[in-house]
């Protein structure tokens, strides 16, 4: 069945927003009686009956809700803006695929800061969350200062990667806690005061392979080796 996204699903009827009642009325030509799946984002998923196929405010009655557990292990990815917003659209809707928690734009000293379009970036998740049929929505937060972040996360596992040859150990073989953020730094790296900063505050460098990746794909890898890790 098709999957939409509502924000509440707390009643018997919901009436889904215009965008989304044109697309089901006139681009998927869905009429009165053909059911859906809808979710809120927070863990339900209710199967749907089209009851009123009104081209802007399509009326719709639940016929039953799940609530889905929270995916495990919850991962943090604070990954730093880059000058190509394509290129960080790109992280956001592979990060929700793979079912990433919170995804926390980092202002670090290099960051090259492109504008941050909110609205835009929340609907590139949210149709992400849909592709792949999942009921929990990445957290996507306002964009934060490196220092900032730092001194505030209480993730059980908290890491950095970073490409200064400093002492470092691979993320696959320490990741596995049940929550965790990893420090994604921008086009030119952290600086050493940064790195040093983690440090102190109980970060773990790590590394992410042999090559050097782009910032969204190190984004991209790092999100892969902590969502199929077992929890320890």
């Amino acid at each position: 069945m098709r999957f939409f996204f509502v924000p509440d699903i707390t009643g018997s009827q919901v009436v889904l927003d215009e965008d989304t009642s044109k697309h089901i009325t006139q681009v998927l030509r869905m009429k009165v009686g053909d059911e859906l799946l809808l979710t809120d984002g927070r863990g339900t998923k209710a199967t749907a009956i089209i009851e009123d196929d009104h081209r802007k405010r399509c009326a719709v009655r639940v016929l039953e809700k799940e609530d889905e557990p929270q995916p495990q292990p919850r991962i943090a990815i604070a990954i730093s803006l880059v000058k190509n917003a394509a290129r960080f659209e790109w992280f956001l809707e592979k990060a929700t695929e793979i079912g990433v928690s919170e995804i926390i734009p980092l202002i670090c000293s290099r960051t090259e800061k492109e504008k941050f379009r909110l609205d835009r970036l929340q609907g590139i998740i949210t149709s992400a969350l849909l592709q792949s049929q999942q009921s929990w929505m990445p957290v996507l937060h306002e964009p934060v200062a490196f220092n900032q972040l730092v001194a505030s996360r209480t993730d059980e596992q908290k890491f950095i990667a970073h490409c200064l040859p400093n002492e470092k150990t691979a993320l696959a073989s320490v990741a596995g806690g049940q929550s965790s953020i990893i420090l994604i730094g921008p086009e030119g790296d952290f600086t050493p005061e940064e790195i040093e900063a983690t440090l102190a505050r109980g970060y773990q460098p790590v590394a992410l392979g042999d090559t050097r990746l782009r910032t969204e794909t190190a984004g991209m890898v790092a999100a892969t080796i902590l969502r199929i890790a077992s929890p320890k």
